[in-house]
């Protein structure tokens, strides 16, 4: 942890509600007036997604099983020593994932590799992680040990199959067969590296849907947000310190279901992190701000 280069860190599996958490951090980084270097955990991945195909059979014939969510698919030492190094000195360097045809387009990459690596912007007042093992803790690497602040994003696991069967399918093209191998395969990695990390989160936002995805392998629909709710988790009291008459004022529709669990329409999810994060990262900018008035002292 630095008080000169703080590092945020988002957890959770692909898809997990991103699109909401990117919307919310947007709009926290404009209010605090904070210029931030992002990072996505996929640029870490070892294999670019031809290279993973081959790697996976050749671990099948070993009896062993690779994937993105264990530590040998991803260059774990290499993202702790970038969490390391910024956190020292406020710099790294970084790669990105091309996903899809648009993102080839903006980077001249074929979908399914990599870029070149490259030096992060200078100078930025925190860097943003997004990904699988922002808090992470193993024999490879101790990546939760240099992060300020770390979030979990979680949905239940049938809401989580759901989501990644509809966007292989979708995205990548596969069948729901092949979606469903997919998940099988790497559930002993996600019971082993994944789930261990939400324990260790200051705060976990998990979205639970309110109509019936018992067997997500045949749902035809996502749940929508107006289908949806969103268990909040704080924590770390110490560090979010909520205040919950204000946020239920403020979320329509929210309430507390036990000691710090407050419940939203996932339709709010956006503000809801707004109103919970903005002041930690109000307060990890002043004690920047004070170190950096402090060391030119």
């Amino acid at each position: 942890m630095s008080a000169l280069h703080p590092i945020v860190a988002v957890t959770g599996s692909s898809g997990a509600g991103s699109a909401s958490v990117k919307r919310a951090f947007e709009h926290i980084f404009t209010a605090a007036g904070v210029n931030a270097a992002a990072v996505e955990g996929d640029s870490f991945h070892r294999f670019d997604r031809e290279d993973m195909h081959i790697e996976v059979g050749r671990a099948a014939g070993r009896g062993e099983t690779l994937t993105h969510f264990g530590p040998a698919g991803n260059l774990l030492p290499e993202l702790e020593a970038l969490f390391a190094g910024y956190a020292e000195h406020g710099r790294g360097r970084q790669r990105t994932y091309v996903h899809t045809e648009d993102e080839a387009v903006l980077h001249g990459v074929a979908p399914g590799r990599f870029t070149d690596w490259r030096d992060l912007p200078e100078p930025t007042d925190l860097l943003f992680y997004e990904g699988l093992h922002g808090g992470f803790v193993g024999d490879e690497a101790d990546i939760a040990r240099h992060v300020d602040l770390l979030i979990g994003m979680v949905p239940i696991v049938n809401f989580e199959w759901a989501q990644k069967i509809h966007r292989d399918r979708a995205v990548r093209g596969y069948s729901t067969e092949a979606a469903t191998a997919m998940i099988l395969r790497r559930m002993p990695d996600y019971v082993h590296y994944i789930c261990p990390q939400f324990s260790r989160t200051d705060i976990n936002f998990q979205p639970v849907p309110t109509i019936d995805t018992s067997n997500p392998f045949i749902l035809e629909e996502l749940p929508s947000y107006d289908e949806s709710m969103v268990v909040i988790h704080v924590q770390n009291r110490a560090k979010l310190n909520p205040d919950y008459p204000y946020l239920l004022g403020m979320l329509d529709g929210a309430f507390v279901s036990k000691m710090d669990t407050l419940v939203v329409p996932a339709s709010r999810l956006s503000f809801a992190m707004e109103l919970l994060l903005l002041p930690v990262i109000e307060r990890l900018v002043a004690t920047r701000t004070a170190a950096l008035d402090q060391s030119a002292a």
